[in-house]
């Protein structure tokens, strides 16, 4: 859990996927249209990965990934950060990640 948090809170916008999650790419591609660059973390290319998923799922993640993190805090997965948006709270979030344009 140490190396999740650790690497959790190295940058402002953080995002634990899998190369072949389809949901994972498309959390991506959210973040890429609200300008932000996320860290992406690709557990299933980590040699710690396994560890880290379940790190992930003590967290109280539903799913191991896609896992959001923003300034250090669990955001959560997909459903968490698609009802974020919808609501109209993701975009204050991720403001002060958003690249200058």
């Amino acid at each position: 859990m140490d190396k999740v948090m650790r690497l959790a809170s190295e940058r402002g916008v953080v995002l634990f996927s899998k190369s072949s999650c389809c949901l994972c790419y498309a959390v991506k591609i959210l973040f890429q249209e609200l300008g932000v660059t996320p860290t992406v973390h690709e557990i299933d290319q980590d040699p710690e990965g396994r560890e880290m998923e379940r790190a992930l799922m003590r967290l109280g993640c539903n799913a191991p990934v896609p896992a959001v993190f923003i300034g250090g805090k669990l955001v959560g997965s997909t459903n968490e950060v698609m009802s974020l948006h919808l609501g109209g709270g993701l975009i204050p979030l991720v403001r002060p990640y958003q690249a200058l344009c």
